[in-house]
């Protein structure tokens, strides 16, 4: 993978370029915010994942992640944090991180969490890129929509999903994933340790508010087109359900 940490602490930097080393990853690293913003534009398209801390000079991380998404909506973002509430978690999500990880982290853990965000996107483009082959020159019925409930659409190649005719706004990667894992079958119930398995690829961490402040921003795009389908299933976990949009 080509990386770029985005980090103030040198000393975090040069323990992580270690780590990358031995994994025979191109790692770059920027100090500040601003650095940050430049040398991701310089190469936009060759970056196969960003590591960001969450408090920079110059730009914070925030505005960083803000600035990377007006050029990529898919390039990974973890975001590196020593800020432990639900708040900061979710804004940080809502600016396009896929993840957060919080200081102090263990290095293999945010080793084996890059990795399986990494596995989790080449599966997700190996897929999409067998659905278009796969795909009939002319579909009428299904349009190129692999989740079709007559209420609720998905396309994995577009990555858009549409809620009774209606575009979902301004869905991140991790959000679209989600929402395909749950509605692809609809009212089963995910556990969030299934949910952090096939949609983080990774094993249970521990972070089920990963899962939790990822269903919340959501929610949040899905109620702005139409009622709600994301479901919670207490002690349990979540499930899609579309059968109360014809009441609405």
């Amino acid at each position: 993978m080509k990386i770029l940490m985005i980090e103030d602490n040198k000393s975090v930097s040069e323990m992580m370029s270690m780590f990358f080393q031995k994994e025979n990853w191109d790692a770059s690293f920027a100090y500040d915010g601003n650095e940050a913003v430049d040398m991701f534009n310089e190469h936009a398209d060759e970056w196969d994942m960003i590591t960001l801390d969450l408090n920079l000079p110059g730009k914070d991380g925030m505005e960083v992640a803000k600035e990377i998404r007006k050029v990529s909506k898919t390039v990974p973002i973890i975001m590196l944090t020593a800020r432990d509430t639900e708040s900061d978690q979710v804004l940080g999500l809502e600016f396009g991180a896929d993840d957060y990880v919080t200081k102090p982290f263990s290095p293999i853990t945010l080793i084996a969490r890059m990795k399986a965000i990494h596995r989790r996107n080449e599966s997700v483009a190996k897929e999409a890129a067998k659905t278009n082959s796969d795909k009939p020159d002319t579909d009428e019925n299904n349009e190129g929509f692999d989740v079709n409930t007559g209420y609720f659409k998905l396309n994995s190649n577009t990555r858009e999903a549409f809620l009774d005719g209606k575009e979902i706004p301004d869905l991140t990667p991790k959000e679209f994933d989600l929402l395909k894992t749950l509605s692809s079958k609809p009212k089963q119930v995910f556990s969030r340790e299934q949910l952090l398995e096939q949609v983080w690829d990774y094993d249970y961490f521990g972070e089920e508010r990963t899962v939790d402040a990822h269903i919340k921003k959501l929610r949040q795009k899905i109620e702005k087109v139409g009622p709600q389908v994301i479901e919670t299933v207490w002690g349990v976990g979540y499930k899609f359900d579309d059968s109360g949009v014809k009441a609405d």
